[in-house]
């Protein structure tokens, strides 16, 4: 359990999440994923990173339960901080990411895929941000590099979800494939980018982050004051509680 990473052929990295039972990532998670992707990144050997998932789903965001049960604000400013890095260390990565999706990605998960360099998906994989109903605010900013202006506000307001094969067709996910082909397609087309000059792959992954018309750290950050000020209003506790409640009791 954790984040694992592995270097199954010649210049690919995987770093695999795994937090049974619905890779609900709690604080700590965020950081370690943080740290295996840029050290990914780091490696001289290593010319793309494939983010992969274990388990029902490729993320259901942070552990809601670990913010619960602690006293005072310091485990929602961690999961704050641990997603902002682990956001950042997928797009400020050194080489191309390539996001293997798998069953549903929830609101952390738009952050890390919204960010990677390209998303492969299974043909059961959903896409949504389910923050509104968890009493938080966030990855807008994610979800508006997935789909168009309109249908982001639609899906954020409404908290539903989009499909791989609907995100396919705007042009966000690469490839749909069956679930048993999921990473094995991905390492295909990470294989396919490995093979480039790898001093070249670094240059043109600065470069592209480098003409992209939204800086995702800021504007994720400023999307989390929000979240901040819903929390002390009391109104993000309410919501939260009422997930955990309900969940209990299915």
């Amino acid at each position: 359990m954790g984040v694992s990473t592995a270097v199954p052929t010649q210049g690919i990295a995987v770093v695999t999440i795994d937090y049974p039972p619905v890779n609900a990532l709690p604080v700590q998670g965020w950081f370690d994923l943080a740290d295996a992707v840029r050290a990914a990144g780091r490696d001289p050997e290593v010319r793309c990173v494939v983010l992969a998932a274990e388990g029902r789903g490729f993320n259901a965001g942070v552990d809601i339960k670990e913010i619960q049960r602690s006293a005072g604000h310091a485990a929602l400013i961690g999961a704050n901080h641990g997603c902002s890095e682990a956001f950042a260390a997928v797009y400020e990565c050194e080489v191309p990411v390539v996001a293997a999706v798998h069953g549903f990605c929830l609101g952390g998960g738009i952050g890390l895929v919204g960010n990677a360099d390209a998303i492969v998906a299974s043909d059961d994989a959903t896409f949504g941000l389910p923050e509104l109903d968890r009493g938080a605010l966030g990855a807008a900013t994610h979800l508006a590099r997935l789909v168009p202006q309109h249908l982001m506000r639609a899906l954020y307001y409404t908290s539903r979800t989009a499909t791989a094969g609907e995100l396919h067709r705007h042009g966000s996910v690469w490839e749909v494939v069956p679930r048993a082909r999921l990473l094995g397609s991905a390492l295909e087309l990470a294989g396919e980018i490995a093979a480039k000059d790898g001093h070249l792959l670094r240059l043109a992954k600065a470069a592209i982050n480098g003409i992209d018309p939204i800086d995702v750290r800021r504007s994720y950050r400023f999307e989390q004051g929000f979240t901040f000020e819903a929390n002390l209003s009391g109104v993000s506790d309410r919501h939260r509680d009422a997930f955990i409640s309900q969940k209990g009791q299915s």
